[in-house]
């Protein structure tokens, strides 16, 4: 077995060398694991990030491999860079500040052959202000309600991955928090782990509360792409079929109203209303069809998004008939 641990870094010189000290400490206990690498991604730090990481992958243990970003792009693309340049089985995300313990690792990798393919971390006492942990509960409860999954810390950086599971997902934008969710829309096996979270001795957090803004904004988005990805018709159709309910509804009282002789209909916002609902829906309905149609076009190559393994025996084919002419 080959593991690699991710680190995305953002100010953070003064912790990551004692981090990789631990790491090592760590897997010079475990036997069972052939190799590992430490792939640390400096995403746009300002201070001296980037040199301690040269120093580290010049070391003889040879187990350190330095990325560096143009400047700040945020950590699903930190973690996206981290990912391509990884070559193990088992892959492990954690963050730079040290408040995640390297000691942890192996209990993800004897959770992961319980048969889970992704298994998050939970910070279930965490050492942080108030003003980090009740936003993050409020995230975490509204996540877990929506999209049906039962973990407590969508926003744990601290999770381990079969490969296959990086290799079936894109990240981009802020989506890095619902790894889990695309995951498990994929129909892989999703765990937790309740881990030790240590307070922050070195540097100050790089998020705030417009974090939170920004992933319920993506949480919208993960929705869509977990429920309708595959079926936009329904969708679209269904937003289409509510407004125009709305629609019919106002033109029908206005209709009513008119025919009982109760006043004019012509100069009232109502009208208006209804007639603007009622061309939305048939937009919005049309636009679900017109997307059923490139689903139905693109389906061949969707397909084997969802092929868990194969298997084939060795029964031999019958052979083609032949046919037989005239003599």
């Amino acid at each position: 077995m080959i593991v690699s641990i991710v680190i995305p870094a953002r100010n953070e010189e003064s912790s990551i060398e004692q981090l990789v000290t631990l790491i090592r400490a760590t897997f010079s206990d475990m036997a069972h694991v052939a190799a590992h690498e430490i792939i640390l991604v400096d995403d746009g730090s300002m201070d001296g990030t980037w040199p301690v990481i040269q120093r580290l992958s010049a070391q003889p243990e040879g187990d350190v491999k330095g990325i560096r970003l143009r400047r700040n792009f945020g950590k699903a693309t930190a973690l996206s860079a981290g990912f391509k340049e990884c070559a193990g089985d088992l892959i492990v995300t954690m963050d730079a500040d040290l408040q995640d313990d390297p000691k942890e690792i192996p209990r993800f990798i004897e959770k992961i052959d319980e048969g889970y393919d992704l298994v998050s971390g939970w910070k279930r006492i965490r050492n942080d202000p108030l003003s980090k942990t009740a936003p993050s509960r409020l995230f975490n409860g509204v996540t877990a309600r929506l999209t049906g999954i039962d973990l407590h810390d969508f926003n744990c950086g601290f999770k381990c991955y079969r490969r296959e599971v990086i290799d079936s997902i894109v990240l981009y934008g802020e989506l890095h928090r619902y790894i889990p969710v695309l995951a498990h829309d994929l129909g892989f096996k999703i765990g937790e782990l309740p881990v030790e979270h240590h307070p922050r001795l070195h540097g100050v957090s790089n998020y705030g509360w417009e974090r939170y803004a920004r992933g319920m904004v993506d949480l919208l988005t993960v929705l869509a792409i977990t429920r309708w990805l595959h079926k936009p018709g329904h969708l679209f159709g269904g937003l289409g079929l509510l407004i125009g309910l709305m629609g019919f509804s106002v033109l029908g009282y206005l209709f009513v109203v008119w025919l009982l002789g109760l006043g004019t209909i012509g100069g009232r916002p109502l009208l208006t209303f209804g007639v603007l609902t009622t061309l939305v829906s048939l937009q919005m309905i049309s636009l679900g069809v017109i997307a059923e149609f490139f689903i139905k076009f693109n389906q061949p190559k969707q397909f084997n998004t969802f092929i868990a393994a194969r298997s084939s025996g060795d029964a031999k084919r019958p052979e083609p008939s032949k046919e037989v002419g005239p003599s």
